[in-house]
């Protein structure tokens, strides 16, 4: 969908928020993680199978009336999570998410959806979740979402992948490639607990699985500076103009 020539290119506001939460990663437990590139989190081939055998199979692929959906999981240096407010549901903060096609190969779209969504294309490959977590549609909502799409989902199946951020912060841009109507109206550099406390309700406990499935990589270098002495912790939140 293109974008009216009436939105203007976004311009930056700065402010700076404490997050009154230190964060202990100790308390996410980590699961085997597949297609991992990362030392902190890779795991021996034999090991990776034998316990993929032991997850249920409606984890393994998706389950029948769930939508096909991607996720991403993209951190900076730091650790900290990229978590972006919703333009239409207000106080709603989230990591970027979408549908996959048909046979679209999974980490394309997850890549294509940070594209979309972020307009970042600056992300090295660390992980993929072993299985699929699924969350349903609030009751409210799930006929409006169906009739726009004119399906009869009871929610989505996603398959969540792990990124790092290699470029820089002006890359960053709300308005996506263009290629899709915007989402998000601010984002943010956040520590995995934070993004729990902002998480709606219905989404809640698979960001609680995606911090146990990553939880080895953001818990390297845990102790570098995210907790030791400090009481508060500042993030700077991004405010992009609205269209107009």
């Amino acid at each position: 969908m293109e974008l009216s020539d009436s939105i203007v290119r976004n311009s930056y506001i700065y402010r700076f928020v404490s997050l009154n939460c230190c964060v202990n990663l100790n308390k996410f437990a980590s699961v085997p993680l597949s297609g991992s590139s990362c030392a902190a989190v890779s795991l021996t081939r034999s090991k990776r199978r034998s316990r993929r055998r032991e997850l249920p199979p409606s984890m393994e692929t998706p389950p029948d009336g769930y939508r096909r959906n991607v996720g991403i999981c993209l951190v900076n240096p730091s650790k900290k999570i990229f978590t972006a407010s919703r333009i239409n549901i207000p106080y709603t903060w989230q990591m970027p998410q979408g549908g996959a096609g048909e046979g679209e190969d999974l980490r394309n779209a997850a890549m294509r959806e940070l594209r979309e969504e972020t307009g970042v294309t600056s992300a090295e490959f660390v992980a993929e979740a072993p299985y699929w977590l699924t969350y349903d549609f609030p009751s409210q909502a799930r006929e409006r979402i169906n009739r726009r799409w004119g399906t009869n989902y009871k929610g989505q199946a996603q398959k969540w992948f792990l990124f790092k951020f290699t470029g820089k912060e002006e890359e960053i841009n709300l308005l996506g490639d263009g290629s899709e109507t915007p989402e998000f109206k601010d984002w943010a550099w956040l520590l995995p607990e934070r993004v729990l406390e902002l998480a709606v309700g219905s989404k809640k406990p698979v960001y609680e699985q995606v911090m146990k499935v990553f939880g080895s990589y953001l818990q390297a270098d845990a102790d570098e500076g995210n907790c030791a002495g400090q009481n508060k912790t500042k993030a700077r939140v991004h405010v992009e103009s609205a269209p107009v």
